[in-house]
């Protein structure tokens, strides 16, 4: 899996499509208090990170699952958004996107 939109020292063989992989996860009030103390005094906010890395790796394993079902076994060209939803974007949707191929 690459950003990029080939791998270097491989061809692509065939295209098989798009495929992606969404994730949301609900962000929990102590969470929430954490990061606004964060916001108060600076720094990072360590718990969101975290929350954003797992939902990262999720979306991106769904995604490979995705791929070896439709007989990829390669991505190409993937992108990343992150978004809030929910009553005060109290959830964080991690979507992940890009193209199954063949090497």
């Amino acid at each position: 899996m690459t950003t990029t939109p080939t791998i270097e020292g491989h061809k692509i063989l065939e295209y098989k499509g798009l495929v992606s992989g969404e994730v949301i996860l609900g962000a929990n009030v102590l969470k929430d208090f954490m990061a606004s103390i964060s916001d108060v005094f600076g720094g990072r906010t360590s718990s969101y990170e975290r929350v954003l890395q797992e939902g990262r790796e999720s979306a991106l394993r769904e995604m490979e699952g995705r791929a070896r079902g439709m007989g990829a076994n390669a991505v190409v060209g993937i992108s990343f958004d992150v978004g809030t939803m929910g009553p005060n974007g109290a959830m964080i949707m991690v979507i992940v996107a890009g193209t199954a191929v063949t090497i």
